[in-house]
């Protein structure tokens, strides 16, 4: 059951965010009520590439793909943000974990790892025991289609992953977009006008 005390805190903690122990090893939980759209953390970290997270064995997905071969060596906080198929957060500009829905104090904060993913590499089996649950996490381009819209009409995944899609639906390379054209992007597919169904994200406000 979710308390609203603290526990066990190690590592890091600020006004917003503490590390504790939880059913996955360590995640970071809410110390405070968190509203939708707030920054909680920016994920920070030298740079590796890809060769480099492979000789990390299990510790491989503790990195955050950035680029086809560009991954943060991810820090405090953010190397204790857990993945969860339904997320109650999102990486937005590359680096900027917000809040995708008002969050209670004392709720673990989850990404999906997903939006971040596109090596054709790296799996995970998954545990974040949500009714939405894939059971295995992998590349972005694995996802149903309806869970990808979702997240590129929100601008929730990496700009190298969505130069790639850009590319596709055009048939070709595609140009370099920035960060501002994603909503543009697919909306010019007829993508983000399509209503969501329902169950696509199951347990996520908003969706």
């Amino acid at each position: 059951m979710m308390t609203n005390e603290p526990r066990h805190e190690t590592t890091y903690s600020n006004e917003a965010l503490y590390v504790a122990q939880c059913e996955l090893g360590r995640g970071v939980f809410a110390r405070r009520a968190i509203r939708r759209e707030e920054i909680l953390l920016a994920f920070g970290g030298p740079l590796i590439d890809f060769a480099e997270t492979k000789r990390r064995g299990t510790l491989e997905c503790m990195a955050i793909q950035v680029g086809s071969d560009q991954y943060i060596d991810t820090q405090a906080p953010g190397v204790f943000v857990n993945h969860s198929c339904a997320p109650n957060a999102g990486i937005r500009n590359d680096w900027e974990l917000i809040a995708l829905r008002d969050i209670p104090q004392g709720e673990e904060i989850r990404f999906d790892y997903s939006t971040t993913m596109d090596e054709k590499s790296f799996t995970m089996r998954c545990r974040c025991g949500t009714p939405s649950c894939r059971q295995v996490v992998t590349d972005f381009a694995e996802l149903p289609a309806a869970v990808q819209e979702f997240y590129v009409c929100r601008g929730l995944v990496m700009s190298f992953i969505v130069r790639r899609l850009r590319g596709l639906w055009a048939g070709g390379p595609g140009r370099s977009v920035d960060l501002a054209e994603r909503t543009a992007l697919i909306s010019a597919h007829g993508r983000c006008g399509q209503e969501m169904r329902p169950t696509a994200l199951s347990g996520l406000s908003g969706s």
